[in-house]
């Protein structure tokens, strides 16, 4: 068996070059780019493990990020935007976008917050009519799970006091000073500075994907399933990324939740033929 091991792992290195070549080959000899825009949820914040106070994101200075943001998008020049939206929902994707190209979609007086604020509707909208795109693509996957309250529970009954402090602590330095910059006013744009920084992503990686393995003793794995789940979740949304991108695109805009495109930012960094842009760097 060991021998067996050795020599696969001799024929994948030999290969390696060959299928580098050759996704640099299926997309005309460059890197696509990909512009990854993390944020966090606009019509409702604390919808995630950490409970964030409320934005508003329909206020004047918000509005003028986003034109600001919508804007730097345009000027990057993608050929696809991607959204956190259920992937096998695109009809109804569709029908919203055409409402909104139309001028049709705020008329409404029954829209609740999530259409009138979430990020899809008051950014990836705007930036793909900005940009000319007949819409935009919804790749999340939803049939995953996510029980960090039994991976708490887990940890508890085990006596892991060291292992839930250490990811209590993730959670509440992002929520206190995610909350504190909305204390004090700081603006859309420089959250999504924040939210896209190495230090958050490195967090956000160590929460979901690092500690939760320690969890229990050798016969419980509710850590490593969850990790499992969350790298599914991720895994189908690049793949799906990617299975949608044509030879010809060299440019697509990714907008997710910011704990989602820190994963994302390992896959892309492990494949040769991508590359990821950050969203400051074409507005500095």
């Amino acid at each position: 068996m060991k021998r067996w091991a050795q020599g696969m792992s001799l024929l994948l290195f030999a290969f390696a070059p060959t299928y580098i070549t050759m996704a640099q080959e299926l997309n005309h000899g460059f890197k696509k780019q990909i512009l990854i825009i993390g944020t966090f949820h606009y019509h409702n914040p604390g919808s995630d493990v950490s409970k964030t106070l409320t934005f508003d994101v329909l206020n004047k200075q918000s509005q003028q990020d986003l034109k600001r943001i919508t804007a730097a998008i345009k000027e990057f020049g993608p050929n696809k935007i991607f959204v956190e939206w259920p992937f096998d929902q695109q009809q109804e994707l569709d029908s919203l976008y055409q409402a909104f190209e139309q001028r049709r979609f705020w008329d409404s007086e029954l829209l609740t917050d999530f259409y009138k604020k979430n990020e899809i509707f008051q950014l990836g909208f705007r930036a793909a009519i900005a940009s000319d795109l007949p819409g935009v693509i919804g790749i999340d996957y939803l049939e995953t799970q996510f029980p960090f309250d039994s991976l708490m529970n887990i940890i508890h009954t085990n006596g892991q006091s060291r292992l839930k402090r250490d990811l209590e602590q993730i959670i509440a330095s992002f929520t206190t000073e995610f909350n504190a910059k909305m204390q004090t006013g700081t603006s859309l744009l420089d959250l999504t500075y924040f939210l896209n920084t190495k230090t958050l992503r490195d967090k956000s990686n160590r929460l979901h994907a690092e500690l939760p393995l320690l969890a229990g003793d050798i016969h419980n794995f509710v850590g490593p399933f969850l990790t499992a789940e969350w790298h599914r979740r991720n895994l189908y949304m690049w793949s799906l990324i990617q299975k949608q991108t044509q030879p010809s695109d060299r440019k697509v805009v990714v907008l997710l939740g910011a704990s989602h495109i820190a994963m994302l930012k390992t896959y892309i960094d492990q494949n040769e033929a991508w590359e990821a842009v950050e969203l400051i760097d074409l507005l500095k």
